[in-house]
């Protein structure tokens, strides 16, 4: 599929906020797209030629919509892979390429993948049932604390759970997951790494997440992450290694613990554009929703130097409130230098939902900190009732 010819159209599975950044992109480059997602209400609606309202885990509704498209690509790894195996042989082509998504879907594949290729990850044991867990326990095994990791349809903080007793097991559901080791400290990196077809490869600088401790979502996001420029060289050669072993395609972002040590170990993998790559569209010359478009269409990958420090703020739904989403305080962050506030769409707030972003840019980073902790502080996403 060549961009510049307006016969073909592109296809997106999912229609969530990073579909809508996305859509943003393809509208600068004229791109016909359409979006499949289960949702009437998908932020991505307003953006696209088309919409569908479908299962993106369904088979005949992946099969069929993609039959209509020339180039598939995702916004959410919960799609149906057979059916984008069978739409990759007869002739659609399917970015990323579905033998890195099969990997990349299941977190226990996905952990063996690493071991099988050298690269660091945290240990972690495997399990085809929860239950299976408290036996291991038993007979030494494995030792508490540990994270339990759903292995399939976790995203968002869902489907991990810090175990610190056996009791806590009793709350989750009995299905096929890992349990890892708990790096109990560390610093937590992520880096956005793109690869097109022709095999070219850009990093972009790497950033520092810390955490909410309850809904192991990310509250701020820190453009660059205060390391050593060596942890930063290595970080990136360990997102090259990834990206090439599985012949990806597309934007990848690759989640890391770094420990008290020194040591870089891979948490994660997400294979399409990331909130921790949200604040390029501020702070770098190409954002990654840019870039992934460049990724899959096979273009020159873009310069992804930072113009100015950047954090990017998370706006989730406060606890207590369910409803109509209301914006608290909004406008008066919004007159603050550097301040800019990404709303996704999402009509309903509950707790801990996703409904926006907020990245602060500036010239030195500290007094970006403190923009942010102001951000942080003043916006609440509440329901009207």
């Amino acid at each position: 599929m060549h961009f510049t010819d307006k016969n073909k159209k592109l296809g997106i599975l999912g229609g969530g906020q990073l579909g809508k950044m996305l859509l943003t992109e393809t509208r600068r480059l004229d791109l016909k797209t359409k979006v499949l997602d289960p949702s009437k209400d998908a932020p991505s609606k307003i953006g696209c030629d088309e919409f569908v309202q479908g299962d993106l885990m369904d088979y005949d509704t992946v099969v069929a919509f993609g039959e209509d498209t020339d180039l598939l690509t995702i916004e959410i790894e919960n799609v149906n892979l057979d059916a984008l195996e069978y739409l990759e042989s007869n002739g659609t082509q399917v970015q990323p390429p579905t033998h890195s998504l099969i990997t990349i879907q299941n977190k226990a594949k996905q952990k063996l993948f690493y071991v099988d290729h050298n690269i660091p990850t945290v240990p972690f044991s495997r399990f085809a049932y929860t239950s299976e867990i408290k036996e291991s326990l038993s007979n030494g095994g494995l030792k508490l604390p540990l994270v339990w990791k759903s292995a399939s349809m976790g995203y968002d903080g869902k489907g991990v759970k810090i175990v610190r007793e056996e009791n806590d097991l009793t709350e989750l559901p009995n299905v096929e997951c890992i349990a890892e080791d708990l790096v109990k400290e560390k610093i937590e990196l992520a880096i956005i790494v793109a690869r097109n077809p022709s095999g070219d490869i850009v990093t972009y600088p790497v950033v520092e997440m810390e955490f909410h401790p309850e809904a192991n979502q990310v509250e701020y996001v820190i453009c660059p992450a205060r390391i050593p420029d060596e942890v930063a060289a290595r970080a990136r050669e360990i997102g090259k290694d990834i990206v090439e072993e599985l012949d990806h395609v597309g934007l990848m972002a690759v989640e890391m613990f770094l420990t008290p040590e020194g040591e870089l170990l891979v948490n994660e993998v997400a294979p399409r554009p990331h909130n921790s790559g949200h604040l390029t569209i501020e702070a770098c010359y190409t954002n990654q929703f840019d870039q992934h478009l460049r990724a899959i269409l096979d273009l020159p990958l873009g310069s992804t130097k930072s113009k100015l420090p950047a954090i990017m703020v998370n706006l989730v739904g406060e606890e207590g409130y369910t409803g109509e989403a209301v914006y608290k305080n909004l406008e008066e962050t919004m007159a603050l230098e550097g301040v800019s506030p990404h709303i996704y769409g999402k009509r309903e707030t509950r707790p801990f939902r996703k409904i926006g972003h907020i990245t602060i840019v500036g010239q030195e980073l500290p007094e970006v900190r403190k923009i942010a902790e102001r951000v942080k502080d003043q916006v609440r996403v509440v329901s009207k009732t």
